[in-house]
Order: structure tokens, then C-alpha cells, then sequence
């Protein structure tokens, strides 16, 4: 099954995810509704939910009980692109104006507060406390890879290791307890709900490698914001760590995050862009992005052999192939 034919078999499932995240996120405030549902109505892959509805199919599928899993994440998702947003002062967002540029970074922030605190209401209608204690744990560690973020910001110097351990906060983490946490929703047993978390996390891992390659290889109208965006912002990703151990690369890249660097956010990414294109540090991240694509996929062999799991190894190849 392609992945368009994969959304479409859970089109009313994903609607009532859709219904629900926006009455979730509903304000009688006019401006806090207005904000709160702008990065909502730019829609999205959500990939998350759909990995909650697929794992719950593993167990008892109970849609009513797994929206109350796949919403919350969907929030906590949506609340850290709003803050990403402001640390990174970006202005657009899958294609659109992002909340602190249609508006302002104070509002932004209260506004990322704001869905943050909708997705613990919506997670609190469920009553097992191991999804209450998985949720605030991954909280936290996104939290802490956002901070983890910012000292790095320029940081040429920085561990591909750091890196890892940075993406593996800010993305993978969310990515694989909403596989583990559709499983327990859905009274899967230990074992399976343990599989798909450690499938999910090597999907997210290979999910934020593609995209910080995106970053530097797509173009606009595919990723929904200019090529390069993270090297202007300071975010120093894989490629361009391993494009800096080149040799003949090291010391005109450098040069070139110099400059943006001291342009305050203004500066031009193309001159660095085009010397990480040129390197190989593009083909190395692609591998490592590919073994975590292996990884995941040998996970789903350890889980019982229902349609589910093809579904979720073609999101998995999905992941590693796209191109936006």
C-alpha cells in the first residue's frame, strides 16, 4: 500500500484527530483561538497520529481512547514548532507565516504555552499513568534538546555525537513513544509496545538527519521555507559537521558560518550551502539515515505479522526517501 492510499484507508480516523485537535485548541479569546489554530490550519504530515492509530492496531483499537493519545502528541508537536520558531526567529512555516511573525514572540510563546497545557487536559481524560509519566517525560527531554540547541547555535566545534543526542531529545523521542504509547493505549502486550518505541526511535532519528538534509538540498516550494535556514539561525547539523572534517572544505566553510554569524540572522546561507552540497557530507548523512531505517525496519520483524506492520514499515521507507 503507498502511502497515499495508507492515509486514505484512515481518512475518518484522521478527520476525527483533525475535529478534535481543533476544538482542543479553541479559545473564547479571539486572538489566542486565532493563533493557536494558525499552524493548525497549515496542516501537516501528521505523522504522529498516524503512528498512534497504526500501533493501536496491535492491540484492542479503540479510536475514542486513542484520540486521547494521538491529540495530546499532535499538540506537544505543534506548541514546539511555535517555540522553535522564536528561538530560530523564522518566519515561515510550511509555507506560511509563522505565529511570531504574523503576530509577535510574546504571543507565540504564550501561545506554544497554551497548546502545551490543552495537550495535558486532553492526555488527563485517560486515566493509566504511564502515559501521563511517558508524556512529561518526553516533555522534559525536548525541552532540554531545545536548550541544548541553543548553546550550539554557531558551534562549529560540536560532536557528531552531541548532535545525536540533541535530535534524539528534539524529535525522535516524540516520534517513538507515540508508536509505544498507541500500544499501551491499546493494551498491547509489553513486548510489542517495547518494539514499536524502539522502532519509532530510530524512524525519528532518520526522520530529522532527511530533514536537515532538505534543509540544505530542497528547494522552497517543497520544504515550505528557504533552502539553508538552519545554517543562517545557527544550527550547525550532520551534513555540515562532516562537510567540516574535509580538509579542503573546512576553512572556506568556517568562513562562511563566520560571516553569517556576524550578520545577526541576516547573512546569506547560499555560499556555505553550495560548499556542503559539494562535499560528502551530504552522501554520509544520507547513510547514517539509512541505517536507521535498517534498524527500524528489523525491529517491526519482531512484532506479530499484521497489516499494520507493512503499514508501518512503508512509512519508514517514506521517511528515508522524501523529499518535503
Amino acid at each position: 500500500m503507498k502511502l497515499i492510499k495508507l492515509y486514505a484507508s484512515l481518512k475518518s480516523e484522521l478527520q476525527a484527530i483533525e475535529d478534535t485537535l481543533e476544538a482542543s485548541v479553541s479559545s473564547e479569546l479571539k486572538l489566542l483561538d486565532e493563533s493557536a489554530k494558525h499552524l493548525l490550519k497549515a496542516g501537516g504530515k501528521r505523522l504522529r497520529p498516524v503512528f498512534v492509530l497504526l500501533a493501536g492496531k496491535f492491540g484492542e483499537y479503540d479510536l475514542d481512547r486513542l484520540k486521547k493519545v494521538a491529540v495530546p502528541l499532535e499538540l506537544i508537536h505543534m506548541a514546539s514548532l511555535v517555540h522553535d520558531d522564536v528561538i530560530d526567529d523564522a518566519d515561515v512555516r510550511r509555507g506560511q507565516p509563522t505565529v511570531k511573525a504574523k503576530w509577535d514572540n510574546r504571543i507565540a510563546m504564550f501561545t506554544g504555552d497554551y497548546i502545551h497545557g490543552k495537550a495535558l487536559v486532553v492526555a488527563g481524560q485517560l486515566e493509566d499513568p504511564r502515559i501521563h509519566r511517558i508524556l512529561s517525560g518526553a516533555i522534559v527531554q525536548m525541552c532540554i534538546g531545545e536548550m541544548e540547541q541553543i548553546r550550539d547555535f554557531f558551534n562549529t566545534e560540536q560532536s557528531t555525537r552531541n548532535y545525536l543526542l540533541r535530535i534524539r531529545r528534539k524529535t525522535a523521542l516524540l516520534i517513538a513513544i507515540s508508536c509505544q504509547l498507541g500500544a499501551i493505549a491499546a493494551g498491547a502486550p509489553d513486548r510489542v509496545s517495547a518494539a514499536l518505541y524502539r522502532f519509532g526511535y530510530q524512524v525519528g532519528m532518520a526522520f530529522q538527519i532527511t530533514d536537515d538534509l532538505l534543509d540544505l538540498c530542497g528547494t522552497e516550494k517543497a520544504i515550505g521555507k528557504p533552502p539553508g535556514s538552519d545554517l543562517r539561525q545557527g544550527n550547525i547539523t550532520l551534513p555540515v559537521l562532516f562537510a567540516l572534517r574535509e580538509a579542503g572544505l573546512r576553512e572556506p566553510l568556517l568562513k562562511e558560518i563566520a560571516l553569517i554569524r556576524g550578520a545577526d540572522g541576516e547573512g546569506d546561507s547560499a555560499a556555505a550551502v553550495k560548499l556542503v552540497r559539494s562535499s560528502e557530507g551530504i552522501a554520509a548523512a544520507e547513510k547514517l539515515a539509512d541505517r536507521y531505517i535498517a534498524k527500524a525496519l528489523a525491529e517491526l520483524d519482531k512484532l506479530p505479522n499484521i497489516p499494520a506492520r507493512k503499514n508501518l514499515g512503508e512509512i519508514a521507507k517514506f521517511v528515508a526517501q522524501r523529499s518535503y
